[in-house]
């Protein structure tokens, strides 16, 4: 471990991890003003969206034109899910500047989510990332259940790095861990870290944490200790995973900006504007979000 950084980074999955797995349907123009409001916040990169199959993923249908109608800011990374060469066909066209491809480091996590086994998935992603970089695109390759499986249970960093491994040769720019359940506590945290970190620079990793049990907030002080500057957070706290029972919402990107900026940690986000967007969708959601700074500033918590 050592000095806890100055500055960190955080993507706003709010718009693709967030939306993906709620009953409620949020309308096309109130995607596109969401994510307008997103832009405006200060945060560098926005995953505005998922090109997997709408039968899969109903709630993200509008893809494509989402992707069409927001007012890019050249601020901004505007990124997207992208599972195979069709969807990434489709993300192009909508004018994406990264893809994001995914699997599991759980053999039946994987074959659940994708419909194929970890080998069977690598050429796919490959297809994927060679065409995206041909087009100068980022890709970053997210690693779901880097801790525990619903399905297998405990995953060790030894599974984490094989397909840690082959994503970097395969030729992503960067890997982000998912604990997709939300069980990891600090110690499991450190125990991939010390291992990751011996392989790979830490500028490589970013860290996606969910809450479901109320311990991302740690975790992430913990993956801060070892200079980890990048993680995934969700406006307000929205988030799930349809292939994870009972996982929660991706840790809220207002809980996280009230640790950072708490701590001295610069993120060039402003408060204010997340607190706004945050209500903006919590009211066309017509749902109270998990977000506990967001409760206190509504003065609800």
């Amino acid at each position: 471990m050592g000095k806890r950084p100055d500055f960190v980074q955080l993507k706003e999955v709010g718009p693709r991890d967030g939306l993906q797995n709620e009953k409620q349907f949020i309308t096309t123009d109130d995607k596109v003003a969401w994510i307008d409001m997103l832009s405006n916040t200060g945060v560098t990169e926005i995953e505005y969206s998922s090109f997997v199959n709408p039968k899969w993923i109903p709630a993200l249908a509008d893809a494509k034109e989402v992707g069409k109608r927001i007012k890019r800011n050249p601020a901004v990374v505007y990124s997207a899910l992208v599972p195979n060469i069709r969807g990434l066909e489709n993300a192009l066209e909508a004018g994406i500047d990264g893809a994001s491809v995914f699997m599991s480091a759980s053999e039946t996590h994987n074959v659940k989510n994708i419909n194929k086994s970890i080998t069977e998935t690598y050429p796919v992603l490959k297809q994927v990332i060679d065409e995206a970089k041909k087009e100068k695109k980022k890709v970053t390759g997210y690693v779901s259940t880097v801790f525990e499986c619903p399905y297998e249970g405990k995953i060790t960093p030894t599974q984490v790095m094989q397909v840690c491994d082959q994503l970097i040769t395969s030729g992503v720019n960067d890997i982000s861990l998912g604990d997709t359940i939300g069980s990891a506590v600090p110690s499991q945290v450190e125990l991939l870290l010390d291992e990751i970190l011996k392989r790979f620079p830490k500028e490589k990793i970013i860290m996606h944490f969910h809450d479901t049990r109320g311990m991302a907030i740690a975790n992430i002080m913990t993956a801060l200790n070892y200079g980890i500057t990048r993680f995934d957070t969700s406006i307000g706290g929205l988030g799930g995973c349809p292939y994870a029972p009972g996982a929660a919402g991706n840790v809220a990107t207002n809980d996280v900006l009230y640790l950072l900026h708490g701590l001295g940690i610069s993120t060039g986000i402003q408060d204010k504007k997340v607190q706004e967007a945050s209500i903006f969708i919590q009211n066309k959601l017509g749902k109270k979000l998990p977000s506990r700074s967001l409760a206190y500033v509504e003065g609800t918590g």
